[in-house]
């Protein structure tokens, strides 16, 4: 249990640090790598997760993500009685890891004058504001990236009992998780930011809150990137249970 905890919370932070860290190198005043993109958004959050992938993969099978850890818990992959201690990790982590990206971008946050802007270093926000349409988004986007693993983590599922095997992003390896990832973003990013996993919006989201940068942290958006994410796993689950 205390391997599951410690992995889960240094792949995650490692995941935001990253993910969130091009964010800030993209949309922030003065920054090497400011307005250069999408592209470079979406690539280096697959990149992202493929680091925590392979950090966190061989001691808790790497969900990083809630919507993840509900998913497998659902489809028999995970026991029930870790789901706490996966999802404490994924949400301390991704709080550890929003922290970290302030830390390194200071300078830059107290250089940038949008509030938005610096929002969006940590949280994710609709590109049209339409609460039914942005929810389903996020429930398209997470229903792919769950439904999908499902079938390229198949195979593994069959080759150990679940109580010695740790399954979950790790057990599939990193690189068809962050191509997966990738894709989401390029394809179904555009309308919400992709947040796709309720650790990686609210844990940030509360660190922005508390850390001392000025702006709304938009809590009336906040419940749609923690709530839906869920319901796209669930269905996911669902729906894979059925063909099987």
């Amino acid at each position: 249990m205390q391997s599951i905890f410690i992995a889960e919370l240094i792949g995650t932070m490692l995941m935001i640090l990253l993910g969130n860290g091009v964010v800030a190198n993209v949309v922030l005043s003065k920054t090497k790598g400011q307005e250069s993109g999408w592209m470079v958004i979406t690539t280096a959050w697959a990149l992202a997760v493929f680091v925590g992938v392979v950090v966190a993969g061989p001691y808790s099978g790497a969900h990083l993500n809630p919507a993840v850890t509900l998913g497998l818990a659902l489809t028999g992959g995970t026991p029930w009685q870790q789901v706490p201690i996966y999802i404490i990790g994924e949400f301390l982590g991704a709080a550890l890891g929003a922290a970290l990206v302030w830390l390194s971008y200071k300078d830059h946050f107290n250089a940038t004058t949008d509030e938005a802007t610096k929002l969006a270093c940590f949280a994710t926000a609709p590109a049209i504001a339409n609460k039914t349409n942005n929810f389903i988004s996020e429930v398209i986007g997470t229903f792919v990236l769950i439904f999908v693993i499902f079938f390229i983590a198949e195979p593994s599922l069959e080759s150990a009992s679940l109580a010695e095997a740790k399954i979950g992003l790790g057990s599939l390896g990193a690189l068809p998780v962050a191509f997966l990832v990738w894709v989401i973003g390029l394809s179904l990013g555009g309308t919400t930011g992709y947040a796709i996993n309720p650790a990686r919006d609210l844990a940030p989201r509360i660190v922005h809150f508390l850390l001392p940068i000025k702006g709304d942290s938009d809590w009336s958006y906040a419940w749609i990137p923690a709530l839906a994410p869920l319901v796209g796993a669930t269905l996911a689950a669902v729906i894979y249970h059925l063909l099987q």
